[in-house]
């Protein structure tokens, strides 16, 4: 089923299975939101929670046993329920079930609001810990931009002026290697060499936006302030661009295996609530 909002300037679309989006459009139906052929990669903004990329052996330890769990986690490939709508915002719900429990045993509420504000969709995360123990989790986002041109096109623009400090992957899994990204006026020019290793893993950074620019002209803007970590991604010769603000990463190759003691997690205390939010904004 899918959901659609809008107001005077925007509609998005999301679908229940993961509530995921699938569409974002302006007035004149300008597409901002990769299609999802799979010919080179069949999502188009999937929600990653409760990990974010690859755990070693795709397992993870608690409490003496070992629970598995794929990529990115379960969210993305459950139906949510639809919790509140309005015309220009949908509130999602998934609930902890004895389906989630067989992978993560804990007891939750994952909460997605989708709101357009003017020329932005705001995209709020909320995490209710119903357990009686404390929640280890992560939580990212996955939004694939379609860049309908030439690939070498486009630029990304950053907040700040920085040297930037990715990770390499290796076996899906965050390595000890590094390699340094040089912005040119803030901006960093796109061409496929630069995800030859697949994902350019970022563990911090200093700017909280990216704008993605068309031979100079800057049309979208992702915000980011909540979020620590970020992963910019494509495929060969895919016309989309990743722009992935993340709690948590990938498991280190040094990793022991105890979700509680994963690099990048978050652990909410029993009864807390967690909060984060990024924005999607169009720019006329």
């Amino acid at each position: 089923m899918d959901i659609t909002i809008k107001n005077s300037q925007l509609t998005a679309t999301i679908k229940s299975l993961g509530a995921e989006l699938c569409s974002l459009k302006d007035k004149s139906e300008r597409e901002y939101i990769w299609e999802g052929d799979p010919k080179f990669w069949g999502k188009h903004s999937p929600i990653l929670f409760p990990i974010v990329g690859t755990l070693a052996n795709d397992s993870y330890t608690l409490d003496n046993k070992i629970y598995h769990m794929f990529r990115h986690g379960f969210a993305r490939e459950m139906m949510f329920d639809i919790k509140e709508q309005k015309e220009d915002q949908v509130v999602f719900s998934l609930q902890s079930s004895e389906e989630t429990f067989k992978l993560y045993p804990f007891e939750f509420e994952l909460l997605i609001s989708y709101t357009l504000n003017n020329n932005s969709l705001s995209v709020e995360y909320k995490i209710i810990n119903n357990s009686k123990v404390d929640l280890p989790f992560s939580i990212g986002a996955h939004p694939a931009f379609a860049l309908p041109s030439a690939f070498e096109s486009y630029s990304v623009k950053f907040e700040k002026q920085e040297l930037l400090k990715y990770f390499l992957l290796q076996d899906n899994l965050i390595s000890d290697e590094t390699e340094n990204l040089e912005l040119e006026n803030k901006e960093l020019s796109l061409n496929y060499d630069l995800f030859k290793n697949d994902a350019l893993v970022f563990k911090t950074m200093q700017s909280k936006s990216l704008t993605i620019l068309q031979n100079e002209v800057p049309f979208l803007k992702v915000h980011f302030k909540d979020f620590p970590s970020l992963g910019l991604w494509t495929k060969l010769d895919a016309p989309f661009l990743c722009i992935e603000p993340w709690f948590g990463y990938s498991d280190t190759k040094e990793c022991n295996g105890n979700l509680y003691e994963k690099e990048g997690i978050v652990v909410l205390k029993n009864d807390a609530v967690f909060h984060s939010q990024f924005t999607i904004e169009i720019l006329k």
